[in-house]
């Protein structure tokens, strides 16, 4: 009998189209040979299995399971690739540790703390890692613009301290700028981040761990003529990525250290991956971590993967079985 899986999509944020690319692209990366695969998609309290007939199925939130033709099918295996709430934050994760379900990425607490920016950073800026000047605001809560131009300077960031894909992220280049980009990120959090801008080359650095091995991928240089790397630089090609990045080798090293560090600093699992900005003195800054990277096909970790020179369906087999060992 093959195990079966549920590829976890969509969510309740904006990145719910970007997480149903990411699911289709999971699906390619599977070995269906292997293992019978379905997409689950989440919204709210619609969750519904999409079947080979093209047909939908409600999931029974008791036992994660759907009926279709009389017969009860139970998943063995979740993988999840929301991005965001609930799949990011360690929500998903409680439910399937209390039904026994094993799944792809971190536990609760890992999840809740890699999913609010300026928590994990602060966390992480108590092991010595170096993180950029920030202030956070909690929805009612107000900052002047002298403030923000005293504690972190111009330019800077103003973005939801949860969520991804770039979404209510503006680069603030003025002081008439600050208010209305807050008024932006609030409309896609209930907590904002002010960051201060960091110069120099970003980079991104993927991994993996099993019980057996470490796996750290080569690492990946964004250059993208954008103000920043937003969302059309991520999904439209407005951007250069380029792996293995144009950096030393003992930097690289570096950075491959770091990140295996950070994973298990916070007791990661399945594939995260680490944003960085490398400073002109070639000092490694911690942008953010992320546990459920994007799987579309372009995204970064399948890039990585294969410049590894890796068969992407030997890593997901390898994040499947580890939870059965």
């Amino acid at each position: 009998m093959k195990r079966k899986i549920a590829i976890i999509a969509g969510g309740d944020t904006s990145e719910f189209q970007v997480s149903l690319r990411s699911a289709q692209g999971v699906l390619s990366f599977i070995d269906s040979n292997k293992y019978d695969l379905f997409i689950v998609e989440m919204e709210g309290l619609r969750w519904e299995v999409n079947l080979a007939d093209g047909t939908k199925r409600p999931i029974d939130r008791n036992d994660f399971s759907f009926t279709h033709n009389e017969e009860k099918t139970v998943f063995d295996f979740a993988y999840i690739t929301i991005h965001g709430t609930p799949g990011e934050d360690g929500r998903l994760q409680g439910y399937f540790d209390m039904l026994r379900i094993p799944y792809s990425c971190c536990g609760v607490l890992a999840a809740a703390i890699t999913y609010d920016k300026f928590a994990c950073n602060q966390y992480l800026k108590g092991f010595g890692m170096r993180v950029a000047e920030s202030i956070l605001l909690r929805q009612g809560q107000t900052i002047s613009d002298a403030d923000v131009v005293e504690k972190v300077g111009l330019p800077c960031f103003i973005k939801p301290s949860l969520g991804g894909s770039s979404f209510g992220v503006t680069k603030v280049k003025v002081a008439e700028q600050i208010q209305p980009a807050i008024v932006k990120a609030f409309s896609e959090a209930q907590e904002v981040v002010i960051e201060a801008f960091m110069e120099g080359t970003e980079i991104t650095c993927g991994c993996y761990k099993t019980k057996e091995k470490s796996v750290i991928f080569p690492i990946t240089e964004v250059v993208t003529d954008n103000e920043f790397f937003d969302y059309d630089a991520k999904y439209n090609g407005q951007v250069d990525e380029i792996t293995p990045a144009r950096i030393s080798d003992d930097l690289t090293k570096r950075v491959q250290a770091l990140t295996s560090a950070i994973y298990d600093i916070l007791g990661c699992s399945g594939i995260i991956r680490v944003d960085y900005i490398i400073s002109t003195e070639n000092k490694i800054n911690l942008l953010e971590v992320n546990t459920t990277p994007g799987m579309t096909a372009t995204s970064f970790i399948p890039q990585q993967i294969a410049a590894a020179g890796l068969d992407i369906k030997d890593v997901m087999t390898d994040i499947i079985e580890n939870k059965f060992h």
